[in-house]
């Protein structure tokens, strides 16, 4: 297997500890971790696996005038990339009890930048084991990537991580 890009974001929280996790899962050695906040589409253009990790963020930032997250920043420079020739897998995470109509919304916007630039995307997650009413990441049916709710149900990630690994590990180049 080819090093694997895991641009992760924001630092320091559930999300950076979940792509560790997934780095672990995929074998430490195959994967450079890489934090979103300084990264540019030169960083995305040099691997040909390529995984995002996004925390969706809740309704007190939509409404906020605070300065743009790590991933407002980074998502012009995914626009700049062409995908045809990589295999993208992503995970989210969102908290499906207190954001139902939102759950993990940020893969589907992510998703919607990348999709029409050829991305191949691997690692669709069935919604039936998690309770929401609504999210922009499932797509003819499918989660777009891995949710996971680290807010109400943390017993539940590392068993979800390591399932989605193995999806993702057969198609990855």
């Amino acid at each position: 297997m080819k090093k694997i890009g895991l641009f992760y974001g924001p630092l320091g929280g559930s999300t950076e500890k979940v792509a560790k996790k997934v780095a672990a899962a995929l074998g430490n050695e195959n994967v450079d971790l890489i934090p979103v906040k300084e990264a540019k589409a030169t960083d995305i253009e040099k691997y040909e696996n390529v995984i995002f990790g996004i925390s969706t963020i809740g309704k007190e930032t939509w409404q906020s005038d605070k300065s743009a997250n790590d991933w407002d920043v980074f998502l012009p420079e995914v626009e700049k990339v062409e995908y045809s020739n990589k295999v993208i897998a992503m995970f989210g995470l969102g908290d499906h009890i207190t954001y139902d109509l939102h759950f993990v919304d940020a893969l589907g916007i992510v998703a919607e930048k990348i999709i029409p630039r050829g991305a191949n995307i691997t690692g669709k997650v069935d919604p039936e084991a998690y309770n929401c009413r609504e999210s922009l990441a499932i797509i003819d049916g499918m989660f777009i990537g891995l949710p996971v709710n680290e807010d109400f149900e943390p017993e539940l990630t590392d068993q979800r991580v390591n399932d989605w690994v193995g999806k993702i590990k057969t198609d990855f180049k």
